[in-house]
């Protein structure tokens, strides 16, 4: 007997927000409508080493953010998958990212204050039309942000490196001209909160670039929206441009909009969220071998944050 397919995915809604509600009761703490940073209650003031914790959100729509994910992705990508004419590519992506605090300076106990981070992520994209999933690109980050907090104001300052390496079957398949992408960069961003609503602004300039052609600077902006639909679920929708300095400053945009799942282990402290996403990307490739492709792709995922 079959089921029909409407019924099914009604079910695995229910599950998701029965699972929500189990965890909204087992742990009374309310998932804040603030963008998603939370620290140990344990940890809010004076001078802490290793505190658990975040007092910068993460871009909730930027691609190159810290975190960890799977997406399907689908649409005109350009010559990076070199797809018969008229037909669309189907990329899987996937990202591991994390963060270490290394110190706070707390103020009070809001929370707010001063933190050093070591963060470093991998961005690899997969071929899924090929016969073996063929690895296309792999971006490598690492960067120390140290960021700020006071009430909803924050600001991130980072210095971090990325080097972009092509896949061996991508190499062995396509004979592509080869880059050895490489370069450090010096990014400011800053956030305000209103209630639900985030904005942000900033830019970076790069450095030690490799090759010389890459741009010297780019600008950064978006906006983010969580409107809490129960005390363990957050709706989201995200936006985020970023434009190069290559003489025209064209942007490119990343929209991200779905749910964000939080489990609080105990009260007290910062929640693990689990988001399940749709996206839009239009504009320059995020990809860092192929940084100089126009490419416009709709996905759907989920990431892991804590």
């Amino acid at each position: 007997m079959s089921i029909d397919p409407r019924r099914r995915l009604g079910a695995l809604v229910l599950l998701l927000l029965a699972g929500a509600k189990g965890a909204e009761v087992a742990a009374q703490e309310p998932f804040r409508s603030r963008c998603g940073a939370g620290v140990h209650e344990d940890d809010r003031s004076g001078w802490i080493w290793l505190p658990q914790g975040k007092i910068f959100c993460p871009l909730a729509a930027d691609p190159k953010e810290e975190r960890s994910f799977v997406t399907y992705l689908r649409g005109d990508f350009a010559t990076i998958a070199n797809p018969e004419p008229g037909t669309e590519t189907n990329i899987g992506a996937v990202g591991l990212g994390d963060s270490f605090a290394i110190f706070r300076i707390g103020e009070a106990d809001s929370g707010d204050g001063i933190q050093l981070d070591l963060a470093g992520a991998v961005f690899s994209q997969f071929n899924l039309d090929a016969a073996s999933f063929d690895l296309i690109n792999a971006d490598y980050l690492v960067g120390l942000p140290l960021t700020f907090r006071t009430a909803g104001f924050s600001a991130r300052l980072r210095v971090y490196h990325q080097s972009s390496h092509l896949g061996d079957e991508f190499i062995l398949n396509r004979n592509p001209e080869r880059i050895n992408l490489s370069f450090e960069s010096l990014e400011l961003i800053l956030s305000q909160e209103l209630g639900p609503l985030r904005v942000y602004g900033g830019g970076e300039t790069f450095f030690r670039r490799e090759p010389d052609d890459l741009a010297l600077r780019l600008a950064h902006a978006g906006a983010e929206i969580r409107p809490v639909v129960l005390s363990s679920v957050r709706l989201l929708a995200a936006v985020d441009v970023k434009a190069v300095d290559d003489g025209e400053w064209t942007p490119a945009w990343s929209v991200r909009a779905g749910i964000e799942i939080a489990r609080i282990p105990h009260p007290g402290h910062p929640p693990r969220v689990i988001s399940l996403i749709g996206e839009f990307h239009d504009g320059a490739a995020p990809y860092g071998q192929f940084y100089r492709e126009n490419i416009r792709y709709i996905g759907a995922g989920f990431s892991l944050s804590r």
